[in-house]
């Protein structure tokens, strides 16, 4: 019998596979200190894909450099599937183009994509005492006073820093960057007046808007928020070809290339019922998330194109890492 099995098991290796994964507890790899959206969207996630497959999944902060000394520690793990972690839109389309040969993997192709998760917009506020009201008038404040309009963000090559230099490329405006190490402080700096403006998350945006802290200018994607829909686009506020060129923002979950396909199926069906939950659905909302599944290819595909639009921003705005 046993040896009926065994042959039995060597043709449909595959469903063999899948059937006895996971057999030991895994690893979620968080490649950013603890606290903030990437751990609030992690731990939970992590919890309740615990659950599903009734193995511990345990959840390790691996943070510096842009999220690349993570990304870096998954891709070079053993591709069984046993150590996943979290992807954005700045540590896979973004640090590419930001790091350049100093990156010590490709995004792509060493890297199983194994689903999106989320996706979310980046809001433009600016101090109230800032006179204007719309991003145009944003633009012809800036143009007739130089050197006088700054925008903060968390870091050179973080989404937030590509969103304001893609809004200087497109206006031809003089805008100042000044990154700053997370985006807390920056936001203490427009609060404070000595920022013009910053582009940022909604969850830490909407408690300053909502206090009449910061005023909101415009969100970077391109229909409205349902979580503020009370402020326009960009294309709305006149800057058209802005959503095209850089409004997506993601996370997503992967792991290191090469892990089987069983496997990955498995992994995939499972995240995506954990991210479906109710609970997981209440989280993700909130925290200004919108809820974006994929399957592996068409993860792959995103990061793909992703890494291609978002190098044409990082190469118009001469951002790097030194």
């Amino acid at each position: 019998m046993k040896i009926a099995t065994a042959v039995v098991c060597f043709f449909i290796s595959n469903a063999c596979l899948a059937q006895g994964f996971p057999s030991k507890p895994l690893k979620f790899i968080v490649p950013f200190p603890p606290g903030g959206s990437t751990d609030g969207f992690s731990r939970p996630l992590a919890a309740k894909l615990s659950d599903l497959l009734k193995q511990p999944v345990v959840v390790e902060n691996v943070g510096g450099a842009g999220a690349s000394i993570g990304s870096d520690r998954i891709a070079k793990s053993a591709p069984d599937g046993y150590t996943i972690g979290l992807a954005t839109t700045g540590s896979h389309a973004i640090n590419p183009h930001i790091y350049g040969a100093r990156l010590p993997h490709d995004t792509v192709k060493d890297f199983t994509h194994i689903t999106l998760a989320v996706s979310y917009v980046n809001v433009l506020v600016v101090n109230p005492n800032v006179p204007v009201k719309s991003v145009a008038e944003l633009i012809d404040y800036a143009k007739a006073n130089p050197g006088k309009v700054s925008f903060g963000s968390a870091g050179n090559g973080s989404s937030n820093h590509l969103s304001g230099e893609l809004l200087k490329v497109l206006s031809k405006a003089p805008m100042e960057h000044v990154p700053y190490k997370g985006s807390g402080p920056a936001m203490t700096d427009v609060i404070a007046g000595n920022l013009t403006f910053m582009f940022d998350v909604l969850i830490t945006s909407i408690p300053q808007m909502r206090g009449g802290r910061v005023r909101a200018l415009a969100v970077t994607s391109a229909k409205r928020s349902p979580y503020v829909p009370e402020v326009p686009t960009m294309a709305e506020s006149g800057m058209a070809g802005y959503a095209e060129a850089g409004s997506d923002l993601w996370f997503g979950i992967v792991g290191p290339g090469g892990i089987p396909k069983p496997i990955v199926t498995k992994l995939n069906e499972k995240l995506i019922e954990a991210l479906r939950a109710p609970d997981m659905r209440e989280r993700i909302r909130i925290q200004a998330f919108d809820l974006w599944t994929s399957t592996p290819e068409e993860f792959t595909r995103v990061v793909a194109a992703d890494r291609a639009k978002w190098g044409k921003i990082v190469s118009a705005a001469g951002a790097r890492v030194d």
